[in-house]
């Protein structure tokens, strides 16, 4: 069968069997779990081994298409783009003035095209308060994932100005790893050069064995966004509701830490989902998160937290602007400078650079005064690592504007009245108890447990009962909101 036409066949299968486009597709739906990802599974092993990264791009469009068709153009410019420059860096090899040029090119571009979408609005919003002047608004939609796969599609033209990787010629296998669905919309944020060889295998990419690690991951990442981050996720709801200035500073402290454990397991159980389906598909992604929360530092924190995002940063930002190499005061602006950018990465709103300019702070007090300190302490690390991410995340979730973040701030720092802490204590306490325990390492341990065993009906039975729950929660809930949808 000819490309063309079995790529117009997967389209035509995906778009009969699932029905009219409409919101984003995200892996905890129905509609992804018993509509989309079966037949997209079909399509893709069923596929011919040579057109199996065909499947792959297709299968991804659609499902990028789902809820974001008028942007599609978007990433396919992104995607033309990155290729066209570097073929041109590949081709020339030897004038390395054109390949300097090639490269301003292909930051402007990329940069360009995330700073048009995510923060033109900011930037005239905050241009009309300070001078007086009547821009008018864009009011542009975020495109889907833009954030992730700008940085992706960069990253590879940058590894091909580095002679770390060499160009790709063929666009669909390009295409494939760009808009590859598992890791398209939230990440976790993986590298050409850590998938190429993959792309390249045609037979026997996907093994049984693979495949069964993969759905198992899978699942337990479904049970962590299901039924932990939308469990707890609700009470930072309920806070948000009330009013910041209403509530007691029990209740402030209660939601922070609520909202502390719903973007844990809203984000990582997502990013379980993408390396678990990632795995079905024959890749291995990289880790994001590696239990954050018991920390001994903030170092320690930004060691396991999207751990892909942090690595991104220091490869091609902080280690190109000189790292630590050029002594002790260069090192801290560029710590500086990767933390604004880190900060303003995830959203357009001055509570995001706050956060990561409180970050840098944090992290250059550590690299000059607590190292010894917290190398040396046992307890009293871990509780100065959560007391301070809790705070970060507060200022994280608080992003209607800066007034409602110090009336926010103010509640939790400043003993105050309000509604009390007591009836959502009971309501929600079991969920918080169970979240903070799924957030320590004894969970991971008892399933890996569970993996060794010569027979896998105790495994099977967990996982049954996850995505049994898990179905269950979903058929009955609304609820189902997902963070990083936004950035």
């Amino acid at each position: 069968m000819r490309p063309f036409g079995f790529c117009t066949l997967t389209a035509a299968a995906l778009a009969a069997f699932t029905g009219q486009v409409g919101d984003a597709l995200i892996f905890s739906s129905l509609l992804f779990l018993f509509r989309f990802l079966p037949i997209a599974l079909a399509v893709y092993y069923l596929a011919p081994a040579n057109l199996k990264n065909a499947a792959l791009f297709l299968i991804s469009i659609v499902f990028y298409s789902w809820g974001e068709v008028r942007y599609f153009p978007v990433m396919l410019s992104c995607i033309v783009g990155n290729y066209l420059l570097a073929l041109c860096m590949g081709r020339w090899e030897e004038k390395p003035a054109a390949r300097r040029f090639l490269l301003v090119l292909t930051v402007v571009f990329n940069i360009g095209m995330l700073f048009f979408f995510k923060y033109t609005d900011f930037f005239l919003r905050n241009l009309n308060a300070l001078f007086g002047t009547n821009f008018a608004m864009l009011n542009l939609t975020l495109p889907l994932g833009i954030s992730f796969y700008t940085f992706q599609t960069m990253s590879y033209t940058l590894d091909v100005y580095k002679r770390t990787v060499k160009p790709e010629r063929n666009i669909i296998d390009l295409g494939a790893y760009v808009v590859m669905f598992p890791q398209l919309i939230a990440g976790p944020i993986v590298l050409y050069k850590d998938v190429a060889a993959q792309l390249k295998v045609k037979k026997g990419r996907c093994h049984a064995s693979q495949i069964d690690e993969g759905a198992g991951l899978f699942v337990l990442g479904l049970a962590k966004k299901v039924l932990l981050a939308n469990s707890v996720g609700a009470l930072w709801t309920d806070v948000q509701n009330l009013g910041y200035a209403n509530v007691s500073t029990p209740l402030a402290w209660l939601g922070a830490i609520a909202f502390t454990l719903q973007i844990y397991f809203d984000f990582s159980g997502y990013s379980t989902m993408a390396i678990g389906l990632g795995k079905m598909l024959g890749f291995e992604f990289p880790q994001n998160f590696n239990l954050p929360y018991i920390s001994r530092s903030i170092t320690d924190f930004w060691r396991r937290w999207h751990m892909t995002l942090s690595g991104w940063f220091r490869e091609y930002v902080y280690i190109p602007l000189g790292g630590n190499r050029r002594g002790k005061r260069r090192q801290i602006l560029n710590l500086l400078i990767v933390w604004c950018l880190t900060g303003f990465w995830h959203g357009a709103e001055w509570n995001f650079l706050l956060w990561g300019l409180y970050y840098f702070v944090l992290l250059t007090i550590e690299k000059l005064w607590l190292q010894k300190p917290l190398a040396n302490g046992r307890v009293w690390p871990h509780i100065y690592a959560l007391f301070f991410i809790v705070v970060g995340w507060a200022i994280f979730a608080v992003d209607s504007g800066l007034t409602d973040l110090a009336v926010f701030l103010g509640q939790m720092f400043l003993p105050s009245g309000g509604v009390s802490a007591g009836y959502f204590v009971r309501n929600y306490g079991v969920s918080l108890a169970v979240a903070a325990f799924c957030s320590t390492p004894l969970p991971g341990r008892f399933y890996q447990w569970l993996c060794r065993q010569k027979w896998q009906a105790g495994r099977i039975l967990v996982l049954g009962a996850l995505l049994l729950l898990s179905v269950a929660y979903l058929v009955d809930s609304t609820y189902n909101p997902f963070i990083y949808f936004r950035f």
